[in-house]
């Protein structure tokens, strides 16, 4: 289901708790959520929907990823970037990492990790910041 999205940012700006094998069909909120908006955002956090779960969902060539409770284990080659918050139309300048790796569930809850590079290591960084409370 598309969910509506949220922009509230006293909500945006609470850490989000860890997600459950009960929270599936919030995962597939986002999923549809995110697919119904590929014209702005190439990733999406479960608070972005009004759900403070630790879930993201981002875009991966023709598939969408979904990632529980995702934490980066690992980063190399750190940069200084100009950084957009489609959402809540900010930006700023900050620090991110070429590459990431992250450590996730899937929505079996089977754990998973993946190394991420350029472009999709930035959006899950800027993701896990909104699962953590930060707003860019």
């Amino acid at each position: 289901m598309v969910r509506e999205l949220i922009r509230d940012a006293a909500f945006l700006s609470r850490k989000s708790k860890a997600a459950t094998a009960a929270d599936k069909a919030i995962a597939q909120d986002l999923v549809d959520t995110l697919q119904a908006n590929m014209d702005r955002f190439f990733g999406m956090s479960a608070n972005m929907i009004g759900e403070r779960k630790r879930i993201i969902a981002i875009c991966n060539g023709p598939f969408f990823v979904t990632m529980l409770n995702p934490k980066i284990t690992g980063k190399a080659r750190k940069y200084q970037t100009d950084e957009a918050c489609p959402l809540l139309e900010e930006s700023c300048s900050l620090e991110r990492y070429e590459t990431v790796t992250v450590a996730w569930q899937d929505t079996e809850m089977q754990s998973r990790v993946t190394i991420l590079e350029g472009f999709q290591a930035q959006v899950v960084q800027h993701l896990i910041d909104h699962l953590d409370g930060k707003l860019v």
